[in-house]
């Protein structure tokens, strides 16, 4: 069974990205999948979307995220940076339980304008605290 479920809006440009989890929590295939329209087209037309052929965050086996899903998206204190919150298993096989911890990273944009969000960050690897945050 697929499921696509909890979009988040991202706008940057003149483009509006719907970012979704896809393929249910209980697999370890959960993943972010993307909608892209133009600012000021007729979001209710399904035609003004282009679904993006290839998951845009997914799994890292390497990085301990299995099933890595229902992002959410945040400005650094500053301003400067765009970062994203999503949640993850750090071993296969763990479902939607209580098991899935949130995580948070960093992400850029393509020289196209479209969000880069990388791959996962390891468990325990540091992540450097967002621009303008109280040390």
């Amino acid at each position: 069974m697929d499921v696509n479920e909890g979009p988040e809006i991202l706008r940057h440009g003149n483009r509006i990205f719907a970012i979704y989890s896809a393929g249910g929590c209980w697999t370890d295939n959960y993943t972010m999948g993307m909608l892209t329209a133009e600012a000021g087209s007729n979001l209710l037309d399904a035609a003004s979307w282009k679904k993006s052929p290839l998951p845009v965050f997914w799994q890292s086996p390497k990085a301990g995220a299995y099933g890595p899903g229902h992002g959410s998206f945040f400005r650094s204190p500053d301003g400067t940076e765009d970062w994203m919150l999503y949640h993850a298993n750090t071993e296969a096989g763990q479902g939607c339980g209580g098991r899935r911890a949130p995580r948070a990273q960093r992400f850029t944009w393509t020289a196209d304008g479209t969000p880069d969000f990388g791959r996962p960050v390891g468990v325990g690897v540091p992540v450097p605290r967002a621009s303008g945050e109280l040390q």
